[in-house]
């Protein structure tokens, strides 16, 4: 009995913060978008076609990381946990803008470039077993 005042406020509390954060991812998320589709005419004022495409691909893919965060806040309230399977998507996706980064910059050498595909396969394969192993299909 004494501890339900506790925890109804710390859902509460977590509740509002959760709240707040997808506020603020969605609006990030939107400003995002609309800045990367300004900034179009910027891939054609390039001077190579190399740059404004860099930029382009890192936009999109840091949008592609704000939508699977605000993903997760979204399935916190729906099914109130996060999956694994969408925290694993958002290290693959993670790490693949970073790789394309480095790629553009020309900073990898052939091993360096042969360990990130390899962490890159080892979140695919990780992602790949928490979906085959999710609680919900075991049920």
């Amino acid at each position: 009995m004494s501890q339900d005042l506790p925890l109804s406020l710390y859902r509460r509390a977590i509740r509002l913060v959760f709240n707040l954060v997808l506020v603020a991812l969605l609006i990030g998320l939107f400003v995002g978008v609309g800045r990367t589709f300004l900034e179009l005419g910027l891939t054609l004022s390039e001077p190579t076609v190399r740059l404004g495409l860099k930029e382009l691909i890192t936009n999109v893919l840091s949008l592609v990381i704000v939508l699977e965060l605000v993903r997760v806040f979204v399935d916190y309230f729906e099914l109130e946990r996060v999956r694994l399977e969408v925290l694993m998507e958002i290290g693959v996706a993670l790490a693949l803008r970073e790789l394309l980064l480095l790629l553009f910059a020309e900073k990898l050498s052939g091993l360096d470039l042969f360990f990130w595909t390899l962490g890159i396969l080892a979140l695919v394969a990780g992602r790949t077993l928490a979906v085959q192993f999710s609680p919900r299909r075991q049920a």
